[in-house]
C-alpha cells in the first residue's frame, strides 16, 4: 500500500510496495538494534530522528556503489541515482528497486512528510518530496547514519 503525504502521481511512485510476507522481514527487539547500531543510527533509523544537515559522510560523497541500508545491509540506492540537492542530506531520486524503500505518511514536527523506510526492517532513512529531478520528479532526502556504501 502506498500512503503519500505530498500526492506522488501512481507512475512516479518508484518507492512503494506492498507487503505480502512479513515473515521475509528482518525484525529484532530495541536491545539487539542498540547491540548492532552507533548511537546516532540507532536514534535516526529506529527512533526516526534526523542527523543534522551538512554533517553525515555521505552528502558530498560521489563515489560508485550501492547504498545499503545501515540496519540489515539491504540496497537501498544506487550511487547512478544521486544526486545534489542542496538540502545538505545525500539525495537520490529513485531506489535501487521498486521494492526496496517503503512509504508512510508521517505527522511529526505539526506537518504532513512522507517518510522514507526500508522495506526489509522498517528503519527510518529520511523523507521523499516531490521536487526531485527529472525522470521520476522525486528527491529521497536520507541521513548518511542509515546508508552503508558498500564499493
Amino acid at each position: 500500500m502506498y500512503e503519500s503525504a505530498c500526492q506522488i502521481p501512481a507512475d512516479r511512485q518508484n518507492g512503494s510496495r506492498v507487503e505480502t510476507n512479513m515473515s521475509a522481514k528482518t525484525v529484532k527487539s530495541s536491545a539487539e538494534w542498540r547491540k548492532q547500531l552507533s548511537d546516532e543510527q540507532f536514534r535516526v533509523t529506529r527512533l526516526k530522528s534526523t542527523e543534522a544537515a551538512f554533517s553525515g559522510k555521505y552528502n558530498d560523497c560521489k563515489e560508485a556503489g550501492s547504498y545499503n541500508c545501515v540496519c540489515c545491509g539491504s540496497p537501498l540506492f544506487d550511487a547512478s541515482h544521486k544526486f545534489d540537492s542542496g538540502s545538505g542530506w545525500p539525495s537520490y531520486w529513485q531506489p535501487v528497486s521498486p521494492d526496496a524503500v517503503k512509504t508512510a505518511a508521517d505527522y511529526s514536527h505539526l506537518m504532513l512528510r512522507t517518510e522514507a523506510m526500508c522495506a526489509n526492517c522498517d528503519a527510518h532513512l529520511g523523507h521523499v518530496f516531490d521536487d526531485g529531478p527529472e525522470p521520476t520528479g522525486l528527491r529521497y532526502c536520507i541521513n548518511s547514519a542509515a546508508l552503508k556504501l558498500e564499493k
